[in-house]
């Protein structure tokens, strides 16, 4: 047998390897690219940032051309998808999607880099994106923290919004929920928008399948025990079924526009319309609530096939959401 070859812990095809050293195989990655002072497509300009050294949080923070110090314009805090386990907001895919939301909705955006599972497993995911966005709403304040003058120059903190896809949409909405509980440094947010929530549950719903042993064998079951192996209720916990019973109350998000969008193709479609119809019923106190549901395409269609038509139409949409 062969002394270098690397023995296997445990593999989600075709996502992702593990292997018993610790090492680790990600196999959708899109390739990572620099930011860019003006994107030829776009002119977006954009620069990565720390945002803090420990816990390492890094960003990568877009700016539309002709933008002026007054008026101030939107904010936009992203979280980018992939299991929580690979992609970047460093990657190609994710850069030319931001640079033409940023673009289209004429908004400052900030994507942040997490660490990621399994060599960082949840909830750290979620701490990084919290922290990070406590570090953003830190710039609202005169005389705080100044360290990125994007942010304290352009930003109007009454606009804030969050948004994410996939994994990153379940990252805002735990991030909404904490947001409602313990407050963002006297910055409310105005909106935000999950984007095929990566949402599940032990029970079937909808169109999903109802065998439990291929339910087990789903990369949406078998991501999360690899991202999160110590979650309390494992597949139920209510970080990725908001719905379940004795979760949190979704009245408490904290955010007063919420935009979900789902694809008719998508596994995860019905957790998301559930989410939306759960939300309603919660007694949430939003003055916009709106449900995006898109024919004949896949997950994150709008960032893997970003030059389609409905891909620019839902990129469209969701720029015209940030008001």
């Amino acid at each position: 047998m062969d002394s270098n070859v690397k023995e296997l812990a445990t593999e989600v095809l075709p996502y992702i390897r593990v292997y018993k050293d610790g090492s680790v195989d990600r196999l959708v990655d899109s390739p990572i690219v620099p930011p860019c002072n003006e994107d030829p497509e776009t002119g977006v300009s954009s620069k990565d940032i720390v945002v803090s050294k420990s816990p390492p949080i890094s960003a990568r923070i877009y700016l539309p051309k002709h933008v002026e110090q007054s008026p101030k314009i939107p904010l936009l805090v992203y979280f980018h998808g992939g299991g929580f386990c690979f992609e970047s907001a460093f990657s190609f895919v994710e850069t030319k999607y931001m640079n033409r939301l940023a673009k289209q909705a004429n908004v400052v955006a900030i994507s942040i880099e997490y660490r990621l599972a399994p060599e960082h497993p949840l909830p750290i995911g979620y701490e990084d994106c919290w922290s990070g966005l406590q570090w953003v709403a830190s710039h609202s304040i005169d005389g705080g923290l100044k360290d990125e003058p994007w942010l304290s120059t352009y930003v109007d903190f009454d606009r804030l919004y969050v948004g994410g896809d996939s994994a990153g949409a379940n990252l805002a909405h735990v991030i909404l929920l904490r947001a409602g509980s313990e407050g963002l440094n006297g910055v409310k947010i105005k909106g935000a928008f999950l984007t095929h929530p990566y949402f599940w549950g032990s029970k079937p719903i909808g169109s999903e399948i109802k065998n439990n042993e291929e339910r087990e064998k789903l990369a949406t079951c078998m991501i999360w025990h690899l991202v999160y192996p110590e979650a309390p209720g494992g597949i139920d916990n209510p970080m990725l079924n908001p719905v379940v019973e004795g979760g949190p109350s979704l009245a408490g998000l904290g955010c007063s526009r919420l935009l979900i969008s789902v694809a008719k193709e998508d596994l995860l479609r019905d957790r998301g319309v559930s989410y939306y119809h759960a939300v309603k019923k919660s007694g949430w106190k939003g003055e916009l609530m709106e449900l995006v549901d898109v024919e004949g395409e896949d997950h994150a269609f709008h960032i893997l096939a970003h030059e389609s038509e409905t891909a620019m139409k839902l990129i469209q949409k969701l720029a015209s959401f940030i008001v």
